[in-house]
């Protein structure tokens, strides 16, 4: 029993470690993250001006806005997704390490109590 709980265990540290220092499946996952991205990026906030605000100033804030959206959050948002899709693989991993050990636990019972 204790043999089976511990190749358990490394099964699913060999698979976090690979999750974590080689990456991810890379064409099956991009696709996943650049979506997500793209999701993300389109939920951007609008800026809405008084009808009185002054004209450079509004033109002055979208530009900051566009640069923004298009220029310096793509590639962070893009790290960040591929870091959540890791965690969530991760997460999966650790379910199934989870009913693999419950599994093992209601046999060693079963076995016990016969």
């Amino acid at each position: 029993m204790k043999k089976k709980l511990k190749d358990a265990l490394h099964r699913y540290k060999v698979e976090s470690f690979k999750l974590t220092h080689h990456g991810l499946d890379v064409a099956a996952v991009s696709k996943e993250i650049l979506e997500a991205t793209h999701v993300a990026l389109q939920n951007a906030y609008h800026l809405h001006f008084e009808k009185n605000a002054n004209p450079e100033q509004a033109e002055t804030f979208r530009m900051v806005k566009t640069f923004v959206t298009e220029a310096l959050l793509p590639p962070v948002l893009e790290k960040v997704m591929r870091r959540i899709t890791a965690i969530e693989k991760q997460q999966s991993h650790m379910v199934d390490l989870l009913s693999e050990l419950m599994e093992a636990l209601s046999q060693d019972d079963a076995a016990c109590s016969s």
